[in-house]
């Protein structure tokens, strides 16, 4: 049987899309998270932020076992940087990625033909004496002219590649045509069967899965996916095929499929603006589960773990302790109360600022007013404010208890339950330093989701700059 291997191009795709709400922890989650699945490589974005990016890919080589791809720039010291930052890895990859078409080569790299070969050439060479493990992707290949794209491919190897990945950057092929484009590049380069040759399609036309499936029948021994809808082939429509019909096809993966429906629902809503969006679907085996203010930690916890949620320690207090404060307010808290504060709860950063009490007055014919008191390092700080309504009252007491005002780049609430009793999710993303930070809150009372959600987006703005 022949094994066909699955790459992880979440993480890259993600800093194309610039989802800055997502920490320096959440990103190691979704890393580790990955991994679990035995996913056969992970592939990290070029540097952009030196400093950060560069200490978060050297945590990552630290601690995974699975191959670590890094993508490289177009120049020498960008390689070196790419090279220092997964040199430690146990499989570490130098990722070569340029656009092969004429109309992305003069746009993207302002060069001709001649010369985007000469840099194919340059960096290439320039990774391999680096690195072992070399691969050159060629971006929007279905639009490039076939024989520049024969010749790109033969002077990719020729530097030391070893493996090439073509990419239906457009999308807009269907299986057969991109079978055909496949097989017929197989045989005008033959240099293409001493290297590992993977695919990455474009999900423009929703066809991605079954282009990659044609592709693998058509020799492809790589499939780049991604978590979710990120525009490239997602990971669970391409599990699904490889699961319905590898066998009869004789090719596998070593893939866990019994955990990957769990797991991509886990990364899902640490990937989307709106984690409540995610959170709230849940599987059939868990919509009898019912809790109360008198379950203890443990049994939280458990549930948590049926939930697919492998949480530590710190967040699974964090868990409970949001678990009471809505379990005093309600009933019972079911599956979806459950998974809304698991998302809002874990896998945060370090708590700054914490809420202590607020005090809202507001009706038809007063001003809003909000008396806000936060809590940092033991000391108790208080914000009064008016506003346009309770909640930018409240936002702007917050303000003038730290002194600072940030760009509210967007503000959402929304029931995650149904009835009087529902418990409201709200997000909110501030921005600093241009990059946008994203927090989320629950309640039942929507103010007081409103405030977490602030004071969470808060705290991830003092980790980052601290």
């Amino acid at each position: 049987m022949k094994t066909i291997r699955i790459y992880d191009a979440t993480m890259r795709e993600m800093a194309s899309l610039q989802n800055g709400s997502l920490t320096f922890r959440e990103k190691l989650e979704i890393v580790r998270a990955l991994e679990k699945l035995k996913i056969d490589a992970i592939e990290l974005p070029h540097i952009e932020d030196s400093k950060a990016d560069s200490l978060l890919n050297r945590t990552i080589a630290s601690m995974m076992t699975t191959e670590l791809s890094a993508t490289v720039g177009y120049t020498a010291e960008s390689i070196e940087e790419a090279w220092e930052s997964i040199r430690t890895a146990r499989k570490p990859v130098l990722h070569v990625m340029l656009p092969v078409s004429t109309v992305q080569m003069e746009y993207t790299c302002r060069k001709k033909a001649p010369a985007m070969l000469k840099l194919i050439e340059e960096l290439v060479s320039a990774c391999r004496f680096h690195c072992e493990a070399v691969e050159f992707s060629a971006q929007d290949a279905t639009r490039a002219e076939k024989d520049f794209l024969a010749e790109a491919v033969r002077v990719a190897v020729a530097a030391g590649a070893s493996r090439v990945t073509l990419c239906d950057s457009a999308g807009l092929m269907l299986p057969s045509e991109f079978g055909a484009f496949l097989s017929g590049l197989r045989s005008a380069v033959p240099e293409l069967e001493r290297v590992q040759l993977n695919v990455q399609v474009s999900d423009e036309l929703h066809m991605s899965a079954a282009c990659a499936a044609q592709a693998v029948a058509c020799g492809a021994a790589g499939v780049k996916t991604t978590v979710g809808a990120m525009g490239v082939t997602a990971l669970e429509d391409f599990a699904q095929f490889m699961k319905a019909r590898g066998a009869e096809l004789g090719i596998g993966s070593g893939l866990r499929f019994t955990e990957l429906s769990r797991t991509a629902r886990q990364l899902q809503w640490m990937l989307s603006p709106k984690k409540g969006d995610s959170v709230i679907q849940t599987s059939v085996a868990t919509e009898g589960i019912c809790l109360d203010v008198n379950d203890s930690i443990g049994e939280v916890v458990k549930v948590v773990r049926q939930l697919g949620y492998d949480l530590s320690e710190e967040d699974n207090a964090r868990v409970y302790e949001s678990f009471k404060r809505v379990a005093e307010k309600k009933n019972f808290v079911g599956t979806k109360e459950l998974e809304a504060i698991v998302a809002s709860s874990a896998l945060q950063v370090p708590s700054t600022y914490h809420l202590d009490s607020y005090v809202i007055n507001s009706g038809n014919i007063i001003t809003a007013t909000a008396n806000v008191s936060l809590e940092k390092d033991g000391r108790k700080m208080r914000g009064m404010s008016v506003g346009d309504g309770p909640i930018d009252a409240s936002f702007l007491a917050i303000e003038q208890i730290i002194g600072h005002h940030y760009e509210l780049d967007d503000f959402q609430i929304q029931a995650i339950t149904e009835g009087r009793e529902a418990m409201g999710s709200a997000l909110v993303k501030l921005r600093a330093g241009g990059k946008l930070y994203s927090g989320n809150g629950i309640s039942t009372d929507i103010i007081g989701a409103s405030i977490r959600a602030y004071i969470n987006a808060l705290n991830k703005i003092v980790y980052e700059e601290g």
